[in-house]
């Protein structure tokens, strides 16, 4: 299938209240750019595509759609052999421009291989571009804070300084997923306040509305704010 006429199928599958509301979460992203299709109906394509031959299209960047960009990412992550995998996901960030293709970015081989990934995730939250460094905070959130953990990678995140918002707020994210998983460590870091004063308070509000942590910490860490 080529590019134009995977367009053309996007745009029978459009949405246009859908595009409006998906703009509207989305600032600094052009309104013009969302087609307006469904997650469900985008990985179906995805998985269609993938089946077939998606090279021309993975190798077309950058898209010229948001919904193009979230198919990008959904072929992606559909890629069982890890190597190429990782080949495409280093290729693709650079181009990354929102925060819901960073965060659904999540190919199912990395789970697997999460060992490997080591090595990527500290060099993309040295990048200067701010959705490879939230994907790289976000690889540490998802693979390295339960039976992978070390402190050490708690602290690369924690040191991470930055004015973009997309970035503090993936920092609050996974502090307050490792008040869930890492209690112990993660509060030293929170009682020190080793972060911004934003996203210290945006880490321990994300904590107290999680499920995932226990009354007696969240009663605590309000005492933190």
């Amino acid at each position: 299938m080529t590019n134009a006429e995977i367009t053309d199928r996007l745009f029978l599958m459009q949405d246009k209240t859908y595009a409006q509301f998906q703009g509207g979460l989305m600032p600094g992203v052009s309104k013009e750019t969302f087609i307006g299709v469904r997650t469900p109906e985008l990985k179906s394509f995805a998985k269609e595509l993938i089946a077939d031959d998606a090279t021309q299209f993975l190798n077309t960047l950058p898209h010229k759609y948001f919904d193009e960009n979230q198919l990008h990412a959904f072929i992606i992550c559909l890629e069982k052999n890890f190597e190429r995998c990782i080949n495409e996901t280093e290729r693709f960030l650079p181009y990354v421009d929102n925060w819901a293709t960073c965060d659904q970015l999540i190919p199912h081989s990395f789970k697997k291989n999460a060992d490997k990934l080591l090595p990527y995730a500290k060099k993309w939250i040295s990048s200067s571009h701010k959705y490879t460094i939230r994907y790289g905070i976000g690889t540490f959130m998802r693979y390295f804070l339960d039976e992978l953990f070390d402190e050490e990678y708690m602290r690369l995140v924690s040191e991470i300084k930055s004015d973009e918002y997309y970035v503090n707020m993936m920092i609050a994210w996974y502090f307050a997923t490792a008040l869930a998983k890492q209690y112990d460590t993660a509060i030293g870091y929170i009682e020190r306040k080793a972060l911004d004063p934003f996203t210290h308070k945006k880490a321990i509000r994300k904590a107290i509305e999680s499920f995932r942590v226990t009354d007696e910490h969240k009663a605590y860490l309000k005492t933190l704010v």
